[in-house]
């Protein structure tokens, strides 16, 4: 679905989408086919299958027709003009990114506030005078080709810079010189899920064949491993490995910083994996596992020495830090030395720099980070701006004397900090002025029972002096699912919520990583009904305490945070007054069967391979489980015409079967960004015009 805005009588299809939204709700028409698949003996109906298929001229007009009708309908709301001027203002500060050291260059992002995309600045000394070294906002009219640094090599000659257009997951690598910046004639395509990581005059990446096919809705297989030496064709690269008893893996070859030692990571999909070694001034060496399976969940963090480092879930469902010699047998557990042992915390991530180690934990969803010596002892807890926050950083090289982080919080605006490993102070690096006022506004963690009992935390934030009337406008966001943890981040597109009296309230659900992989697997594959459990409860929670009603209350989610709300939705349609499903995983029956999907198996379970896992799925599939007559919440559904992760069928099914067994006059759209994936790599203009729809539409359902 390329060009979805074509010339078909464009001046007829605006004039008719005028008329169909009227009293009654009418939408453009769906047509019904009648395709019927069997499943392990149970019937089961999929009417508008035919919506699947992208590149379908009758799909792009179904898609053009829906358009015009939500356009309309936004576009007729008076407050959204008001709501887009205040975003803008919000919006337009500076963004600044951690400084990446490169052959003796600082390399540092930066948005002065609307660009579209973030340029690359390259400056001698942390201090010195910058220039323009990469912008992403030249290769494209729209914004839409992004741009940034990948892997560098190790003598800071080269740096890989990846692309993505439109928002796709697939990517092209092109090298530049970092002493000019010239750009060298390399040009790797079919990339996806993949880093460059360089050893001698190359680097190795990860690709599929280019696709038979649809390249925005085929399936994906056979992920294999490549090395590119700089100046040769793509048609040279040498293939490193492949699994052609197993198409359905990903597989990812990474170098150490001491570049002794190459690593194999292979997984099934999105949950375990299975880690092999071998020593890369060998040719002929071969891979000896470290860790077998695809049971656990484990990564390298580093080596020196001979000494690899690894972080996993074996015997420790919170994680722990191992040591493993290279000398010995590196699958032999008995042999693995303890150098973080398992937390009451979740350790979340690991990384080397300046000969410590630097371990995140996350206590009750909030980061705090400990450095410690190599061997693990000796922690110093590092001094973070705030008590409730994210952190990410703390990267860097062995030698390294310096490293950089970043907090932020749900009102403190993403700061950059330089942390100095011989004193071990920190001191500001970047931080950005926003157009608010932070202190008129409060965040605090409550816990509430689930279903069965299980008592979860929820972050609720709102203005100062909030009155628990049952009256305020509230948001209730969550994910719940694939170990990600939800953690405190700023949004400026919140605060324009926040400041018109909004609630905005975000649980972290089992399915999540925030307690760690019993989380986890509380809210996976046929415990998923949990997270729907948890989310309901939460909503329950704020209504019961009187931060609103369920008249005030709007719903969201994004991916399988989608599903979420698609589910939450047929199981509790009288929850909420507005549902705002995102780029939703909305079949459960089929959503392996489109590109990288069957990735998801582990998480959610295959309804074609086992007959419980049917059961499960079909018993909470979105677009199975809508019911004829029924009256949903005010709905707007969200996708983008190249998402290639979750693809806009789901939603496209979904909306579809939605707008035809709905009872209410409450309006049900779907909003289809054009040229644009699943989310990561929007320009600044779409994000603006997406967020100011979304509240224009939530506000104008639930009232101020």
């Amino acid at each position: 679905m390329r060009n979805i805005i074509f010339l078909i009588a464009i001046t007829t299809l605006i004039s008719c989408g005028e008329s169909y939204m009227n009293s009654n709700n009418k939408y453009p028409h769906s047509k019904i086919v009648d395709q019927v698949d069997t499943l392990w003996g149970v019937v089961v109906s999929d009417p508008y299958r035919w919506l699947e298929d992208d590149r379908d001229p009758e799909v792009e007009q179904w898609v053009l027709e829906q358009n015009i009708v939500t356009r309309n309908h936004l576009d007729s709301i008076p407050l959204r003009i008001e709501l887009k001027k205040r975003y803008e203002e919000l919006y337009n500060y500076e963004k600044v990114g951690m400084p990446r050291s490169i052959g003796g260059r600082y390399f540092v992002s930066r948005n002065d506030g609307l660009q579209n995309q973030s340029v690359v600045y390259v400056k001698q000394g942390l201090n010195g005078d910058e220039s323009v070294f990469l912008d992403p906002n030249i290769l494209s009219e729209d914004g839409t080709v992004t741009a940034h640094l990948g892997g560098a090599s190790k003598d800071g000659k080269y740096v890989v810079v990846v692309r993505n257009e439109a928002g796709s997951d697939w990517q092209q690598f092109r090298i530049l010189n970092v002493a000019t910046g010239e750009e060298l004639n390399d040009k790797l395509d079919w990339v996806k899920f993949s880093g460059a990581s360089w050893l001698g005059n190359g680097f190795f990446y990860s690709r599929y064949p280019a696709p038979e096919g649809s390249e925005f809705s085929t399936e994906n297989t056979y992920h294999s491993v490549y090395y590119h030496r700089i100046g040769d064709d793509q048609s040279k690269d040498r293939l490193v490995f492949r699994n052609d008893d197993e198409p359905n893996r990903y597989h990812f070859v990474s170098v150490t910083e001491d570049e002794k030692f190459m690593i194999l990571n292979s997984s099934t999909g999105t949950d375990g994996n299975s880690i092999h070694a071998k020593h890369s001034s060998s040719s002929d060496s071969q891979w000896q596992e470290v860790v077998g399976g695809f049971k656990h969940r484990s990564s390298v963090v580093g080596a020196h020495n001979g000494i690899m480092y690894l972080l996993t879930d074996i015997d420790a469902p919170n994680y722990r830090l191992i040591a493993i010699d290279s000398a010995n047998d590196m699958s032999d557990q008995s042999l693995w030395v303890e150098v973080l042992p398992e937390d009451e915390n979740l350790l979340e991530s690991v990384s080397i720099a300046g000969g410590s180690v630097f371990a995140k934990y996350l206590r009750n969803a909030c980061n705090t980070v400990v450095r410690y010596d190599m061997d693990g002892s000796n922690p110093i807890e590092i001094e973070l701006p705030g008590e409730v926050g994210s952190v990410g950083g703390f990267d860097g090289k062995y030698d390294a004397n310096e490293v950089f982080f970043a907090f932020t919080s749900f009102t403190h605006p993403t700061s950059i900090y330089r942390y100095d490993l011989a004193s071990g102070k920190s001191e500001l690096y970047a931080e950005p002025t926003v157009d608010f006022v932070q202190a008129d506004f409060v965040t605090k963690q409550v816990w509430y029972s689930s279903k069965d009992g299980t008592s979860i935390p929820m972050f609720i934030v709102h203005q100062k002096g909030l009155e628990l009337n049952g009256l305020n406008p509230t948001l209730l966001y969550a994910y719940g699912g694939f170990n990600i943890s939800l953690t405190p981040s700023f949004s400026a597109s919140e605060i324009v919520f926040l400041e018109r009296g909004g609630v905005y309230a975000m649980p972290n659900l089992r399915g999540g990583g925030e307690f760690g992989e019993s989380w986890h697997e509380a809210g996976m594959l046929l415990k998923k009904q949990n997270v729907f459990d948890d989310f309901i409860a939460a909503a329950e929670y704020l209504v019961d305490v009187g931060y609103t009603s369920s008249e005030k209350l709007a719903i969201e989610g994004r991916s399988n945070g989608g599903l979420l709300i698609g589910a939450v939705m047929t199981q509790r349609p009288d929850l909420a007054k507005v549902a705002l499903p995102g780029v939703g995983v909305m079949d459960m029956l089929r959503y392996h069967k489109f590109t990288i999907g069957w990735g998801w198996i582990p998480e959610y379970g295959c309804a074609d391979s086992s007959e419980v896992h049917f059961k499960n799925l079909y018993g909470f599939s979105p677009v199975h489980n809508i019911e004829d007559g029924v009256k949903y919440p005010s709905t707007m559904v969200t996708t983008s015409d190249h998402d290639d992760r979750v693809v806009p069928a789901h939603s496209f099914k979904y909306t579809a079967r939605l707008q035809a067994a709905h009872a209410g006059d409450n309006p049900v759209l779907i909003r289809i960004e054009v040229n644009a994936g699943h989310g990561a790599g929007k320009p600044t203009s779409m994000i603006i015009n997406e967020e100011v729809d979304k509240w224009a539409f939530l506000l104008s359902q639930v009232g101020e």
